[in-house]
């Protein structure tokens, strides 16, 4: 069974996701969609789920309580159950037909050479033109994530720019970031990695696949990935940072956006402590540096090993 992570934050598209993540996966009752929604009112998504295969849990949250997506993401995880996998996605997805069985496929052929395997990437995008749905797929190609040329890591923060190239592959490729909107692996990952509450939003994917590696877990990017991300507004989708959001807080998103900076740097940089939400053992900072090219304890951005 796969168990489904989906926090919205006041998404239009949010009920669209959920029908065609149910109506194009082979095997719907085999799907465990945990679902919280931030808006000031609920939508129709208990109705659209009511008769459906598989499980459902469904939150509600007033938007103007919400602390951020990682904060989200973290509460969500508290719902998993029995379920073998984990699928995290952002409320704006589309998917192809047997999208389900195409990512258990690839993840047991990783598998096989580390049972810690993650699938993820920044998917293809998809456009909605006149309400008709155009995916923007690239053949035979796998998204590989790497720092932008320009990126560089700071004296105070660790934050990158990642970007997905497109690279020509017949099976998975390793890999050593993630796409938080994008990420499949088994669901031990949440109780041996679990989503740090304390983080907001720039930082996260770094936070989670470095944390994962140390761990032992390994990253790979599969070609023809059947996930589809919006990736422009939307017509205006709310993102939390928005102003007239914020206004209604009785704290600011840029206090929890510099809150998050404080612990990765602490973590990244000076090796802090951080409990179930800090580094493993298995692998060092060391050996992530060489193998990714990213060093975050010198802050030097170079070509990984090969």
């Amino acid at each position: 069974m796969i168990f489904v992570s989906i926090a919205s934050y006041r998404d239009p598209d949010l009920v669209s996701t959920i029908e065609d993540c149910l109506r194009r996966a082979r095997h719907p009752d085999q799907l465990h969609l945990a679902v919280l929604e931030q808006n000031s009112v609920p939508s129709d998504i208990p109705k659209a789920l009511t008769g459906r295969a598989g499980r459902f849990s469904y939150l509600h949250l007033d938007h103007r309580y919400s602390r951020g997506p990682c904060w989200a993401r973290s509460m969500i995880g508290t719902y998993l159950r029995d379920e073998e996998f984990f699928f995290q996605i952002d409320a704006h997805m589309r998917f192809d037909d047997g999208w389900d069985d195409l990512l258990v496929q690839a993840h047991r052929q990783v598998s096989s050479h580390n049972p810690r395997a993650i699938i993820s990437s920044y998917p293809c995008a998809f456009d909605l033109q006149e309400g008709v749905v155009c995916k923007r797929k690239m053949p035979g190609m796998a998204l590989v994530l790497k720092p932008r040329p320009e990126a560089s890591l700071g004296e105070t923060t660790p934050v990158l720019a990642y970007h997905a190239v497109p690279t020509p592959a017949a099976a998975p490729m390793p890999g050593f970031h993630v796409g938080a909107g994008c990420l499949f692996a088994n669901a031990s990952l949440l109780q041996q990695v679990p989503i740090d509450p304390w983080l907001y939003f720039h930082g996260e994917e770094q936070d989670l696949a470095v944390r994962a590696w140390t761990h032992g877990w390994d990253i790979w990017h599969m070609p023809d990935m059947p996930i589809y991300h919006l990736y422009h507004s939307g017509g205006g989708r709310p993102v939390h940072w928005d102003a007239a959001d914020d206004a209604e807080r009785e704290f600011r998103w840029w206090e929890l956006d510099r809150q998050a900076a404080r612990r990765l740097s602490s973590l990244f940089y000076e090796g802090a402590d951080l409990g179930v939400y800090g580094l493993g053992s298995v692998r060092s900072m060391d050996e992530f540096a060489a193998a990714s090219g990213v060093d975050y304890r010198r802050r030097q951005i170079r070509s990984a090993a090969p």
